[in-house]
């Protein structure tokens, strides 16, 4: 395959794929896979994993569902077929390795593969025989009338191109009792070989093995006991081969002969040794598990059959081969049993199983399990590579690292130097990354900080209540959140850049007349209504309001930027022009806002506003706590778009006003008395409005499944009220926490989302 098939967009080699959000790691998939929308966005939102009524019909005496991550590897070339891996397991380096190796493999033409019909054998076990020879010898010559009353009880599978094949039978002989030493019982051992097609075909062969046992008995006079599938697979097997060349071996500081004389040497002590043996095809099943599980198929049969089969000849030896041919390149090869399935038992009952193989393009049994022998391979690879180079503790040193720098909640700006210093230290504890993050955190604190430029601030906003009414003309409750975003403006020499260091945003601003779109856009008619188009600076922006979550992130930016460039050009702006001048960056960006993040961004207080309806002017009052207000924010990971949802509303609104208009009196009513109850520090009335606000906001179709997860959690851990704040469509809650946040953090924080906590004065 060549270079630029490889990296087209149905390819699944997708450069940089671990860098990006998990969110444009789905879209990437999306001209790459059978995935539907449907797919896509269950995966965005993380509701195609099983649910525990349907978990309750699979076993027995079910509490809950146990989740492990799903990723996927890429860069697999399996028969000159591109293909993207689902892969479901919890030990790091699996996913890198395989999609390194499989990176490899496909310079080279990637994996080849030849699979053997998919029989499965069935033991009936038939003893107290009193001619155990000619009972053999009766059951072979009668093998066709026993091979047809085995399909006559499947008639599907044989129309499917499938059924019993043939028989065997084997004379055995084991001590009576299993005692060493008792006298020996004969026993004969019909194998019953079933051809089942796309299914794993466990049923269907218990089944044909209990319809044939009543004739067994006859033909041998003897009594059927056992009657049940082997799970030592070996008349399905997989072959899988790769080869790759010795100039792609090679690595930073090592030759690609040495890495190849040490993976060889490395494979053959797997053959000689049982000791090195199982790790080794450990190793393989590192990979084949995870992809048994992530199509549903039954890993652990996989897995005796594979061990089983390692010891076929009487010594438990490695799966795979590795060897330089003849053109010094290396050569790989695993057989293996592979006996799988694609249709029937969990495929039919768990979503996340039918996506993951419609991610895989909806192979049948045969080629699924090609994949699967050429994953088994591919982490053998990656596994002995790492083994004949830098060592593998090294590499899973580093991902664990990586694991527990997250599980210590380590900000990103200090994420990768505090993986480096795990390293370094040896001890990769979440107390230690804490310790590493304080001591960084410390000194940059305590270093001298030399800015030509004072930064100028804003603070973002909670909306309690009122959100989406107040666009038309009614009233919003609304706190200042006291994460501010910072903003300095210094002289340069040529035009104008934006710099947000913290979001990796480096761009240039160019003049209105440019068009220029987004942030850039924004800033640029901003400069030209403050006469500032034609002036040269670097506009530095240091945001820690979350972006895009409904916390008014991108009207606290615009305040601080024009309190900066105010401060600057001493533009002698005071607080009414510049919430003006706000004003007009969020129409820029959202529409047809209300204009309340722009004035608690502006006036950092809380307050009434009163939107502008049809053709009015906004206005606000302050609110006068007499008590401070307890909140937490629990954030839903997904972007609120308040563009999209505003404009949804609206939809609804022109299509019936009067219906609309009256939902958003209610929602006035419940504001204005929400004002009051703030204002008398009547915390219990001001929850209680606050729940039935967010009633009013799910029946506006603004709130989403994550939205009423997080609202649910903050009210049974204490919260005595809870609703989505901003646009909805994501972003974040507000929860009233009278007695205290902690256990409400705590209970956001468990149900896999993140949570701060603030009074508001």
């Amino acid at each position: 395959m060549t270079s630029d098939t490889a990296s087209s967009s149905s390819g699944s080699r997708i450069p940089n794929f671990f860098k990006l959000s998990v969110k444009a790691r789905i879209e990437a998939l999306r001209d790459r896979t059978a995935l539907t929308e449907e797919d896509l966005q269950a995966l965005e939102n993380g509701t195609h994993t099983l649910k525990r009524h349907v978990a309750d019909k699979m076993i027995e005496n079910v509490v809950g569902v146990f989740g492990l991550p799903l990723g996927v590897g890429l860069n697999f070339l399996v028969d000159g077929r591109d293909v993207i891996v689902p892969l479901s397991v919890e030990e790091p380096s699996i996913v890198a390795g395989l999609s390194g190796a499989a990176r490899t493999a496909r310079l080279s033409g990637g994996y080849r593969t030849e699979v053997t019909a998919p029989i499965l054998i069935g033991q009936v076990q038939i003893v107290n025989i009193d001619d155990v020879e000619g009972a053999r010898q009766a059951l072979l010559d009668r093998r066709d009338e026993v091979v047809n009353l085995a399909n006559s009880l499947h008639p599907k599978m044989v129309a499917r191109g499938g059924g019993a094949r043939d028989i065997e039978v084997f004379h055995h002989r084991a001590p009576e009792g299993g005692v060493e030493g008792a006298p020996e019982r004969d026993m004969l051992v019909l194998h019953l070989l079933v051809d089942t097609r796309d299914a794993m075909g466990a049923n269907i062969v218990n089944g044909m093995c209990e319809g044939v046992a009543s004739l067994a008995e006859a033909i041998t006079g003897g009594r059927v006991f056992l009657r049940i599938l082997s799970n030592l697979t070996d008349r399905a097997l997989v072959r899988a081969w790769v080869r790759i060349p010795v100039q792609n071996l090679t690595m930073k500081g090592f030759a690609g002969k040495d890495v190849r004389d040490g993976i060889v040497l490395a494979s053959d002590l797997a053959q000689v040794d049982s000791y090195r043996a199982t790790t080794h095809n450990k190793g393989i099943m590192n990979g084949v598990d995870a992809i048994a599980i992530a199509t549903g198929n039954d890993f652990r049969a996989i897995e005796a059959a594979a061990h089983a089969y390692a010891a076929r000849s009487g010594r438990y030896r490695a799966l795979t081969r590795w060897y330089a041919n003849g053109d010094g390149d290396l050569e790989g090869e695993v057989e293996m049993p592979m006996k799988v399935g694609t249709v029937g038992g969990s495929l039919e009952t768990n979503p996340t199983v039918r996506l993951n193989h419609r991610l895989l393009g909806n192979p049948d049994a045969a080629e699924l399990a090609g994949i699967m022998g050429a994953v088994g391979l591919a982490q053998n690879y990656a596994a002995l590579r790492a083994l004949a180079t830098a060592g593998i503790q090294q590499n899973h040193m580093t991902l664990h690292a990586r694991s527990v720098a997250s599980a210590a909640s380590v900000p990103e700006e200090l994420f990768n130097e505090v993986v480096d210093a795990l390293v370094e230290s040896g001890d990769i504890k979440v107390w230690k990354a804490q310790e590493i993050v304080r001591r960084m955190t410390r000194k940059t604190i305590e270093a001298p900080v030399e800015e030509a430029e004072p930064r100028s601030s804003a603070c973002g906003k909670v909306i309690l209540l009122g959100e989406h009414a107040v666009v038309y003309g009614r009233s919003a409750l609304a706190a200042p959140l006291p994460l501010a975003v910072e903003a300095r403006v210094v002289d340069a020499e040529d035009g104008v850049q934006l710099l947000i260091p913290r979001w990796g945003v480096e761009q240039r601003v160019p003049p209105l007349n440019e068009r220029p779109a987004g942030a850039a856009g924004i800033l640029a008619l901003l400069l030209q209504r403050l006469d500032l188009a034609n002036r040269s600076m670097t506009i530095e922006v240091f945001p820690n309001v979350p972006r895009a979550v409904g916390l008014g992130g991108s009207a606290a930016l615009a305040v601080s930027v024009i309190r900066a460039l105010d401060s600057h050009f001493a533009l002698g702006l005071d607080d009414h022009r510049i919430n003006d001048f706000a004003f007009d960056c969020e129409r820029a960006a959202h529409g047809t806002p209300s204009g309340v993040d722009n004035t608690v961004a502006t006036y950092g207080t809380p307050v009434l506003f009163r939107g502008p309806g049809e053709g009015g002017q906004p206005s606000f009052d302050e609110v006068s706590l007499s008590r401070p207000l307890p909140l937490v924010i629990g954030l839903t990971g997904r972007e609120s778009l308040t563009a999209r949802t505003v404009a949804r509303v609206a939809q609804a609104w022109r299509s019936n006003k009067a219906r609309y208009e009256t939902v958003f009196d209610q929602i006035d009513a419940l504001t204005r008395a929400g004002a009051d109850a703030a204002r008398d520090g009547a915390f219990d009335e001001l929850g209680e409005l606050m729940n039935l606000c967010q009633g009013f906001l799910n029946a506006l179709q603004v709130s989403t499944k994550e939205i009423e997860e997080l609202v649910e959690v903050s009210r049974r851990h204490g919260a005595v009220g809870a609703k989505l704040t901003g646009g909805g469509g994501g972003g974040s809650i507000v929860a009233l926490c009278p007695d205290g946040t902690e256990e409400v953090l705590a209970g956001i924080k468990a149900a896999g989302y993140e949570a701060l906590a603030f009074e508001v004065a």
